[in-house]
């Protein structure tokens, strides 16, 4: 006679009940190891990271010109509840080999988050999107609604050229005099052919005003160093290039405004900002505001890295947000 579901869930239990608690700490240490892969996409492949089990949340980093690196280990924190699925967009950081940038476009990184979702198996995702990438998490779910089941718009970049021109502004402001040196720097042959010295010297002066904390900031720096370091020369002239067709695609686009869009999406959504981003909190609240089903949560202290500099208040809102019904 075969037991009962219950009486193998019970076994089970009781299983792991009497092992010895360095073995179920190993268990434990296993399902936090990242499983790294490589998912083909039109003649190349993309750079993906899995880690954690649970809840399936894919997590798209910012820049547009970055990949994943800067959000870790911080990001990684969640894996104890949710299963994280990272990876590189196409023809940045170990997503761009074989990828010439002229054929990255905004439908291609859209159909390459398709390519992923599917690679897993997935039919409705959480989709996590960190600055830039909320921009395209949202550019998704306005297409695809029914293929995401959440949105975490963490530190969003506007969703408008109007919201865009809001942030220029204010960033001009933060910077005063320091923006003159970071032209000089950008004017430069070392930073035009991508030299990562050069290039993590414009970023020091560029993320100044973004974080709260010393700390954090020398923190941030030193990732994002290495990260341009592993790309190399080619490797950031080539990520540059995406990031100005990504932007000829949404805020230099004539017109461009996802806010009216998003009220059509009925979607739970959790935007959190910091008060200190140096991208104005007006602009999460307006994206907030769009989407019917969305929760705007703002950290004190805290500013355009929430992850890295409120990572436990983070952890707090998204628990928080798992636990509301669908």
């Amino acid at each position: 006679m075969r037991p009962s579901c219950h009486a193998a869930v019970l076994a089970a239990t009781l299983v792991s009940a009497l092992l010895p608690c360095s073995t179920r700490a190993q268990q434990a240490d296993k399902r936090l190891q990242p499983n790294e892969i490589r998912i083909p996409v039109d003649g190349t492949s993309l750079y993906a990271r899995a880690i954690g089990q649970g809840r399936p949340v894919i997590v798209l980093h910012g820049g547009p010109d970055f990949d994943h690196a800067y959000l870790l280990p911080e990001m990684d924190r969640l894996a104890d509840g949710v299963r994280l699925i990272y990876y590189d967009q196409r023809g940045r950081g170990r997503s761009a080999g074989n990828v010439r940038p002229e054929d990255v476009t905004l439908a291609s990184d859209l159909d390459d988050l398709d390519a992923v979702r599917r690679h897993f198996g997935l039919d409705a995702p959480v989709l996590l999107g960190h600055s830039w990438g909320a921009v395209l998490a949202l550019e998704y779910a306005l297409r695809h609604p029914a293929r995401v089941s959440r949105l975490i718009l963490m530190n969003p970049a506007p969703a408008s050229a109007a919201g865009l021109a809001v942030l220029r502004t204010s960033y001009l402001e933060k910077l005063g005099d320091e923006m003159d040196r970071q032209r000089a720097i950008m004017a430069g042959a070392d930073y035009q052919a991508g030299d990562p010295q050069a290039v993590t010297a414009r970023y020091r002066i560029h993320f100044k005003p973004a974080l709260t904390r010393p700390d954090d900031y020398e923190r941030l720096m030193s990732r994002m160093q290495a990260a341009f370091v592993r790309q190399g020369n080619d490797g950031i002239v080539k990520a540059r290039a995406v990031e100005d067709r990504l932007m000829r695609d949404t805020w230099e686009a004539p017109g461009y405004d996802l806010l009216p869009r998003l009220r059509s999406l009925r979607i739970p959504a959790l935007v959190i900002t910091g008060a200190d981003d140096f991208i104005p909190v007006d602009v999460a609240e307006r994206i907030a505001g769009a989407l019917p089903e969305a929760r705007l949560v703002t950290l004190e202290n805290c500013g355009h890295f929430a992850y890295l500099e409120c990572t436990g208040a983070v952890r707090s809102a998204v628990d928080d947000f798992f636990g509301q019904p669908r």
